[in-house]
């Protein structure tokens, strides 16, 4: 390969590398956090397999933290994130704004009187760095 094509490839190489870097900058769902009501963590396991589920009776603050997980001790949240809410239809699987307000906190009571058993609230993160891996909650 003459000199040439190797500075052409090097700084094609170098771009991608530049670009990449730039991209993991940004933050994008980088951070992790989860819904709590209340001080408790809504999703039964913080995993893959996790479910998050809610009364259609409860009451509480519903919130977002970022979330710091130890091995063996409740997770500890951070401070609240802004987010908005959604209500997805059990029967036609819609989804709808439930509102144009921004929260930090909300009354749980206020989303639950809008929703039938079987519908999901669904939470919004507003900035890209929040990775919301269970935003789903179904109303039971």
């Amino acid at each position: 390969m003459d000199m040439k094509k190797q500075i052409s490839l090097l700084a094609a190489f170098t771009g991608l590398f530049g670009a990449a870097s730039l991209l993991a900058q940004n933050g994008d769902f980088s951070n992790c956090s989860a819904a709590f009501l209340d001080k408790k963590m809504i999703v039964d396991e913080y995993t893959t397999e996790g479910k998050c589920r809610v009364a259609s009776d409860a009451t509480g603050e519903l919130t977002i933290h970022p979330v710091i997980l130890e091995s063996g001790k409740e997770p500890i949240p951070g401070e609240k994130i802004k987010f908005k809410v959604g209500i997805r239809g059990s029967r036609s699987q819609t989804l709808m704004l439930l509102s144009e307000k921004t929260y930090t906190k909300v009354d749980i009571q206020s989303i639950l009187k809008e929703c039938k058993k079987g519908d999901h609230i669904v939470l919004i993160t507003l900035e890209r760095e929040w990775a919301l891996p269970h935003s789903e909650i179904l109303v039971e």
